[in-house]
């Protein structure tokens, strides 16, 4: 069992993360189109969280803020306000 997060598995995450923000596109119309650009900037906003506690070396805290971010783009997809365009197994969906 894992109780710390090492930098090899952080890492991963950034790859995993970083990856997913870039494999989907806002599809989108109308006032769910606003609410989908805001599920997109909360991603964002997250993943560079991430990086700045990693920067001061809090480790779990950019673990949590790179799943939070992540978790924004599921929803997105979920809600069929995004479209993955590719690395489907990054996400949970068919």
């Amino acid at each position: 069992m894992m109780k710390e997060i090492d930098e090899e598995r952080l890492e991963k995450e950034f790859h995993v993360t970083g990856t997913a923000i870039k494999s989907i596109e806002i599809i989108a119309k109308g006032e769910m189109k606003h609410k989908a650009e805001s599920c997109m900037d909360m991603a964002e906003r997250y993943f560079k969280d991430a990086q700045h506690f990693k920067e001061k070396g809090d480790f779990a805290s950019a673990f949590g803020a790179l799943n939070y971010a992540h978790g924004w783009l599921d929803a997105g997809v979920r809600l069929s306000v995004f479209k993955v365009l590719k690395n489907k197994e990054y996400f949970t969906v068919d």
